[in-house]
């Protein structure tokens, strides 16, 4: 088994796994950071699959962009009284 098919079974590995935990996450928080974090993964896929022009607008889009916006509601839910929290 060659290097490079072991990184990519375990990019996979970790894109399922942090997909399910962002999905399963007990709080706002967690799924957001976990949201960010599957967008860096998935960058690091595109990369792989030779396509840079996707992984860079999915880093600045996917993961900065999206990952910032949902940050600030997450702060203002808070500001606002609401815990963000499952009841």
């Amino acid at each position: 088994m060659s290097v490079a098919l072991l990184f990519d079974l375990l990019l996979a590995a970790a894109l399922l796994w942090c997909s399910w935990r962002a999905l399963a996450a007990p709080t706002l928080q967690r799924a957001v950071v976990l949201f960010i974090v599957f967008g860096l993964l998935m960058t690091l896929a595109w990369a792989r699959l030779a396509a840079p022009d996707i992984a860079l607008a999915e880093a600045g889009i996917g993961a900065g962009l999206t990952g910032a916006l949902l940050l600030d509601a997450l702060g203002a839910l808070r500001r606002r009284g609401g815990t963000g929290e499952k009841a």
